[in-house]
């Protein structure tokens, strides 16, 4: 079973909405983004809903959160899970790119090259935003590459973390 709450950000960002399995966190996710659209549930309050809203407050007052909601993404390959790892160290307020990660990941297995696609689809498939930063990534040169829960979203993303986004290129 599902649970749902929103979270209503601060303007300029489209509001949130939590999804648990009445223990963990197992998504988190822009309103109206792909992710969400055949998840349903019910609304209730939930004590991961609670910790989830207290680190959401904090994050957009512009401070870091000291602690972590728990969440989990079974369903998850170990490549995902690799990859959302690696989601999880980049520093607020810096950017990487899905070739940086793709290298670092290559290193990790002692291989000599990982596909920077692979990387990116894993990306993309990463159920819970903002916490498991997948906004800090970007593409070559400075692209300012898609975003589940759009590109408005994610500018407002780095923004809120003080990066210059003037350099980027995206799709107008």
């Amino acid at each position: 079973m599902n649970y749902v709450r929103k979270y209503r950000t601060p303007e300029g960002f489209s509001d949130l909405v939590m999804v648990s399995d009445g223990t963990y966190l197992t998504g988190l996710c822009f309103e109206g983004s792909e992710d969400i659209k055949d998840i349903g549930g019910e609304e209730k309050d939930l004590p991961v809903f609670t910790d989830t809203v207290r680190w959401l407050d904090i994050y957009f007052q512009g401070k870091k959160p000291d602690f972590v909601p728990e969440y989990k993404a079974d369903a998850a390959s170990s490549f995902r899970k690799e990859v959302w790892k690696l989601l999880e160290e980049i520093p607020c307020g810096k950017t990487v790119t899905y070739g940086e990660l793709a290298e670092k990941i290559a290193e990790r297995k002692g291989i000599r090259k990982m596909s920077a696609q692979a990387v990116g689809n894993a990306v993309g498939a990463n159920p819970i935003c903002i916490i498991v930063p997948c906004h800090r990534v970007m593409g070559r040169n400075g692209n300012l590459t898609g975003y589940g829960g759009g590109l408005k979203n994610k500018l407002a993303l780095l923004k809120l973390e003080g990066i210059d986004t003037e350099g980027f290129h995206y799709p107008k």
